[in-house]
């Protein structure tokens, strides 16, 4: 996917704002409007960006999200958040350039954004919850690489003793070497150069997802009936008091597994014009919701079907046949886990390396590229502050991993935090100022409602797995978590 490239060097491709004024401005076939190297991306590369994004770990929750909703609250909710999602989508894309949809002034990344059209402490409130996301983000899929691999080593355990109770595998060597895989991958520089690895990681996403639906079909075919009910997990199996944080809870998964808005304006700066980058992004933020939105329904209620109110808080942790179909689903969700940890990171190490720069713009160690040659490609050009910040960055988010592996409500949490402030507020504000929408008019008040109903749901779903994580804390051991 070929994308926006920075300055010359290609190195901090998003947030490097400089320019040289050498370099022709406008009609030129190298060059953009704004002096970067010429933007290539289309819908289909925006698609796959969100896709690799959006079809994450999270659709291994929402089986057990549909159990303590029900067939019809389940469903709906989901409608309801790939609407919600979908709509402050396409406020936000129209943010993106400020003024005319084709020649105004860019907005690189999503505090670029909030830093033209609000200003002042909101772009510090935003960065601080768009980076705080993002490193969440990167535990998250830690800890659910963890899960898959451990889940592998438990189904062959399985199979060779016949008796899932003496298979314990423990989750740490995986989440160490999962941490040393991203060493790895987050010396890519940027955007631009993980086009195959977000392919890839696109294509692993809808194996596992499309294994876990037929895994759930062929469960509904054996047993020949369809689990669950119209209310989920009824109060009397639970507490009536569970039912409502297990409800709460359940809400913050769907969030989370439409969590895409913090990267949009990232991805949306890949993309070539004309036509106008909202439009294309609008179009490929359409797709993708479709897209997903489909397999979500499917998984979601094949899983539900399958194991009823028992539904496991990740999908492929309940099969254990055919074992070779498992083990193919769960090695599929570790690569995707690799290659959207890289996209969700790159704005997080690209924020410090430029920021480093600024502050130390004559040091050698952060701005020197040293030339590595390898034997059948290009040289690789190693920066050593990329390599000591980005190592340093996952080693401390596989550290906090190792200290809370709590899978489902890891993904509640993130979600509900994410959700309103990111996906909500900030997209409709900026789009009231940009588009200067009179107060108390009938769109005005349409926005000031949704954004308050988004909040609520948002702090539903944060209590909900606030308690959930406080309940597995009372059993919990650091560094000695089992499957």
């Amino acid at each position: 996917m070929g994308e926006n490239t920075g300055n010359k060097s290609n190195n901090h491709h998003v947030f490097d704002l400089s320019m040289d004024p050498s370099l022709p401005q406008t009609d030129s076939k190298c060059f953009d409007d704004d002096g970067r190297l010429k933007r290539t991306g289309t819908i289909w590369t925006a698609s796959a960006h969100v896709i690799t994004a959006v079809i994450g770990s999270g659709v291994l929750s929402l089986a057990w999200a549909t159990a303590q909703l029900g067939w019809i609250a389940g469903p709906a909710c989901m409608f309801l958040f790939a609407y919600a999602t979908y709509y402050t989508a396409a406020l936000l894309a129209d943010c993106y350039r400020s003024g005319d949809p084709l020649t105004g002034k860019r907005n690189y990344t999503y505090m670029d954004a909030v830093r033209t059209n609000l200003g002042g402490t909101y772009v510090k409130v935003c960065g601080t919850i768009q980076y705080v996301g993002l490193v969440g983000i990167s535990i998250g899929y830690t800890i659910a690489s963890a899960t898959s691999m451990m889940a592998i080593e438990r189904n062959n355990c399985f199979y060779r003793k016949g008796n899932k109770d003496l298979c314990h595998p423990n989750s740490n060597p995986y989440m160490i070497g999962f941490g040393f895989a991203e060493i790895i991958f987050s010396q890519i520089p940027g955007f631009k150069e993980l086009r195959w690895l977000s392919v890839l990681a696109a294509v692993m996403s809808f194996t596992y997802s499309t294994i876990g639906l037929g895994l759930g079909i062929a469960k509904v075919a054996e047993t020949g009936k369809f689990g669950g009910n119209i209310t989920g997990v009824s109060v009397g199996v639970i507490t009536a008091t569970e039912k409502m944080w297990r409800t709460f809870h359940a809400l913050g998964d769907l969030a989370f597994a439409y969590s895409f808005s913090i990267i949009l304006i990232e991805v949306q700066d890949t993309l070539k014009s004309p036509p106008a980058e909202n439009k294309t992004m609008k179009r490929a933020a359409f797709t993708s919701i479709a897209v997903t939105t489909v397999f979500y329904l499917l998984c979601g209620g094949f899983g539900y079907a399958a194991f009823g109110n028992a539904a496991p808080g990740n999908l492929l942790t309940g099969f254990y046949k055919p074992y070779w179909l498992v083990d193919i689903a769960n090695a599929a969700l570790v690569i995707h886990l690799v290659g959207a940890y890289q996209v969700y990171c790159q704005p997080v190490f690209a924020f410090v390396e430029k920021k480093a720069a600024q502050k130390f713009p004559d040091s050698d160690f952060i701005k020197k590229e040293i030339q590595i040659p390898l034997p059948g490609f290009k040289s690789y050009n190693l920066n050593l502050f990329r390599l000591v910040w980005r190592s340093s960055f996952v080693i401390m988010a596989t550290v906090i991993s190792m200290c809370l592996p709590f899978f489902n409500h890891i993904v509640g949490l993130l979600g509900a935090m994410g959700f309103w402030p990111l996906t909500v507020y900030f997209p409709v504000e900026m789009y009231i100022v940009q588009k200067k929408i009179p107060k108390w008019s009938a769109k005005w008040i349409w926005l000031r409602i949704f954004s308050l109903a988004c909040l609520l749901i948002s702090v539903a779903a944060a209590a909900g797995s606030i308690a959930g994580t406080i309940l597995d804390l009372k059993t919990f051991k650091p560094f000695k978590s089992r499957y």
